[in-house]
Order: C-alpha cells, then sequence, then structure tokens
C-alpha cells in the first residue's frame, strides 16, 4: 500500500514451497507477464549457480545432499528450488525400491550386533460393553515393535549415521495394555537386548513409555510425544534415511506383518504446510499407520552412539611392549 501512490517497483525474493505461499503466486504472475510482453521480471538462482562462486558453499551444499537425498522436501525447496505439492505421496516408487533389503527377517539377535526398535501404541484394545464385560473395540489399529540392526562398519565423518536394518516385527490388536507390558519387556530386555528405544508417549502411550523407562533406564528409552512438530521432524528424518540407503526393510518373506508393512508405505501420504512442516500418515478409509509411525520410530531410536572405552595405556605395559 505505502508504493501504491507512485507504482513503486516490489521485490519479493526467498524460497519456494509448496506453491501457494505469495511468493509463488508471484512468481506464476510475472512468468505469466514474460510471455505476454517478453519483459524479465523472474530471476531464479539454484545451489549450483551460488556454488561457482562460493566453494565453501559448494561443499556445504554437498554435504546436505549427501545427509538428506536430492529428492528430500527440505532439499527440493531449500536449494533447487522446486516446490511441493502440498499433499501427496510420502514415498515414491524409486524410494520404496531404496527401502527393499536384501537381508533376511531374524528371529533372535546376532552376537555382538547393536540393536534398538520403535514403538507406536495402539489406543487401549478393549472397552466395556454394555453388561460392563470388556470387549475388543472394532477396527482397531495395533501396538507395533519395528526392531533394526545398526550397522556401524559404513560410518565416517561424511555419514555418521549407522545403516539401519528391519530384523523384525511384532503386532498386537485389542491387547490391553496391562497384559502387553509384560511381553514387550522381555522382547525388548532379554530376547533383543536392545541399546535404545523410542516409544510413542502419546495419550495412552504415555503409560507404557513411563513403565519401560522405569524398567528399561533413561538412557534407554526415550518417551516420544507426537506434536505437529516433533512429526515433522520424524518425518523428514525417515525421508532422508530412505533416500540415502541408511534404511533397509527386511527381505519378502510372505508373512502377514510383512505385508501390512508394504500396504502401508504405498499408501502413505505427505502433507507439506506452509510453515516448512510436514506430517506423514496412511488416510483411514485406507487403513493404518502404526507400522509407518513405528519405521520412523526406528529411526529415531537409531541415534544411539556406541560407546568408546578411553584411558591411559599404564606405562608397565606400554614399557613391555616397545
Amino acid at each position: 500500500p505505502m508504493g501504491a501512490s507512485t507504482n513503486a517497483t516490489t521485490v519479493l525474493y526467498g524460497t519456494p514451497w509448496d506453491g501457494e505461499s505469495l511468493l509463488e503466486q508471484v512468481r506464476e504472475a510475472n512468468l505469466e507477464a514474460e510471455r505476454r510482453d517478453g519483459v524479465k521480471r523472474h530471476f531464479a538462482y539454484d545451489w549450483r549457480e551460488v556454488a561457482q562462486y562460493n566453494p565453501l558453499y559448494l561443499r556445504y551444499v554437498e554435504a546436505e545432499r549427501q545427509r538428506l537425498g536430492e529428492e528430500h522436501p527440505l532439499f527440493r525447496t531449500q536449494y533447487l528450488l522446486l516446490p511441493l505439492p502440498g499433499q501427496g505421496g510420502l514415498f515414491s516408487l524409486a524410494q520404496r525400491a531404496q527401502l527393499q533389503g536384501h537381508h533376511p527377517r531374524l528371529q533372535g539377535p546376532n552376537p555382538g550386533t547393536t540393536y534398538v526398535a520403535g514403538i507406536d501404541i495402539a489406543g487401549q484394545g478393549e472397552e466395556a460393553d454394555s453388561s460392563g464385560a470388556y470387549v475388543p473395540r472394532p477396527r482397531q489399529d495395533s501396538t507395533v515393535v519395528t526392531v533394526g540392526e545398526l550397522d556401524f562398519s559404513e560410518c565416517d565423518e561424511t555419514r555418521p549415521e549407522p545403516t539401519v536394518r528391519i530384523v523384525q516385527h511384532y503386532a498386537w490388536r485389542g491387547v490391553p495394555h496391562h497384559q502387553l507390558f509384560p511381553q514387550l519387556l522381555d522382547l525388548l530386555r532379554s530376547v533383543w537386548r536392545c541399546r535404545r528405544v523410542a516409544v510413542d508417549a502419546t495419550g495412552l502411550g504415555a503409560g507404557v513409555a513411563s513403565f519401560l523407562e522405569k524398567a528399561l533406564g533413561k538412557v534407554v528409552v526415550e518417551a516420544f510425544t507426537f506434536t505437529a512438530q516433533s512429526k515433522s521432524r520424524l518425518g523428514y528424518d525417515l525421508i532422508a534415511a530412505v533416500n540415502t540407503g541408511r534404511l533397509k526393510m527386511y527381505a519378502a518373506d510372505g508373512t502377514p506383518e510383512g505385508q501390512e508393512f508394504w500396504r502401508q508405505v504405498c499408501h502413505a501420504r505427505a502433507h507439506y504446510r506452509a510453515n516448512q512442516t510436514m506430517s506423514f500418515y496412511v488416510d483411514p478409509s485406507e487403513g493404518h499407520d502404526d507400522y509407518l509411525s513405528s519405521m520412523a520410530l526406528l529411526v529415531e531410536a537409531s541415534r544411539y552412539l556406541p560407546r568408546v572405552a578411553r584411558g591411559r595405556v599404564p606405562a608397565s605395559l606400554t614399557a613391555a611392549t616397545t
């Protein structure tokens, strides 16, 4: 309004997002005007243009591309200047192919290997009927545990995160939390000896997360509360893990768990908001997203870093070996 009386030139600058922002609306208007009169109004310079003049920026963006993958929403918008669809599939065909691994599903741990887990907690699996008896809820989602094996062999300065191989799924539907807890604890502590567990602590999941935290310790258990911001970060981290080949699903085995996992991956949707946050889900008309959420929590749990023994070599041992 301040420039209206003098028809002042207005300059807008920034990066695209979902095609609905003011910046992108003006971009489309300028391109349409250019087509009519040939006067240049829109100027775009992606990261490759800037990198020609700034070697340090080149190194930084190359590291981001390796960390996130070129198809990651943040890399596409912030560096390639490509807008995102406001809503669409979470994983492309290429990303699903990257997620597919060739390792077998395991029934128990391999010696000397590090395991972590992601747990999506279902709503309470029973409700009282008119007589006061407890019965399973219809169309109830499941409590899903996804167990992953960490491989640190390819870690270096450019890729500090380990490869995560999904090696087992457990799912329970309609089982009350108080009955489920002892089995969860035994699987995590005695069977897989998980070094880190990320568990859904939202709503009714808070009780299970609290019990696991007391039994296994806060060092092992991360009670993860889903909010718009935390789920957005979880979704971006999940996409990055898939894009960079860091997350792999066990080979198809024809089991109900494996089939449900891929069904949810194929139906997973992403919604990108104007504030550069995103949400991922499966439309309720197409089923549940418990395996999807459990996988995302597994990636969160994979932040585990092994302890490294540090100390000085005793002088007597040094003398004996020299």
